[in-house]
């Protein structure tokens, strides 16, 4: 029996993988939205050339130290293995760096290219005036809803940390699961900008999340691949914004939004 593209694993894993490329092309389409990408384009361009600079600071002067050396040839196994381990995370603190201290940062001006976003797709063309007082207003919900997920994040990156301090299997789980958190860390950040306009829990974000695992899969692993090609990088929060947004609204699961 063949079972139909919408409810193929692979299928929506696939339309997931697409949807930050797509948010591309929708950019380009409605270059209205640009105005609103500048700001946390220079931002991600900052951050990240910072977490970069100083995560290749880190590799050369500390951690290339502390990889053990030995003559005989089994180390050349153990050495290889541990260059590997040894670039993997300095890969997560570069990444962990970048995604964080940016999303905090840009949390205000992606919470109005989501609500932008959001306008285009249900015809809701109307565009609000610019104030300041209600910018401040939510930027400042903004960076509390930013500041309590990020915090789950570091504490859960340290809690992985503890794997390595088992003996050969630790290192070689932290990778595996350090790179599950990004991309879930991924789903949640950029899906939250639409949970939070319509007033909904985190539960009910991570009951959407869990439901949708598939294409969300997909959709975080996406944005890692672009944070991973040079220069697309820089693009990786609008993107990841547009692409949350549409695959949200995009979703029959999501509950129309609740009332005070």
């Amino acid at each position: 029996m063949n079972v139909p593209k919408t409810l193929n694993p692979i299928h929506r894993f696939s339309r997931g993988f697409k949807t930050p490329f797509a948010a591309f092309h929708f950019l380009r389409q409605y270059t209205s939205l640009i105005k609103y990408v500048w700001i946390p384009f220079v931002i991600n361009l900052i951050i990240f050339g910072s977490a970069v600079y100083f995560g290749l600071a880190l590799f050369e002067n500390y951690v290339v130290q502390l990889i053990p050396h030995g003559n005989a040839w089994y180390w050349f196994l153990i050495n290889y293995l541990i260059w590997i381990i040894a670039i993997l995370v300095t890969a997560v603190v570069v990444f962990f760096s970048f995604a964080v201290i940016g999303s905090l940062i840009a949390s205000p001006f992606n919470d109005i290219l989501s609500e932008q976003t959001e306008r285009i797709i249900t015809k809701e063309l109307r565009e609000e005036r610019f104030r300041f007082a209600l910018f401040f207003q939510d930027a400042r919900r903004s960076f509390v809803s930013e500041g309590k997920k990020i915090l789950i994040f570091i504490v859960s990156m340290v809690l992985l940390l503890l794997l390595n301090f088992i003996p050969v299997v630790g290192a070689l789980l932290y990778p595996i699961c350090s790179t599950g958190l990004i991309l879930f860390f991924l789903v949640v950040e950029y899906t939250g900008y639409v949970f939070s306009r319509r007033r909904l829990t985190f539960k009910e974000q991570r009951h959407y999340i869990f439901s949708n695992k598939s294409t969300l899969l997909g959709f975080g692993t996406g944005l890692l691949l672009i944070v991973a090609i040079p220069f697309l990088q820089f693009l990786c929060i609008p993107l990841g914004v547009i692409g949350g947004t549409i695959l949200c609204l995009d979703s029959k699961s999501l509950m129309p939004e609740k009332v005070g």
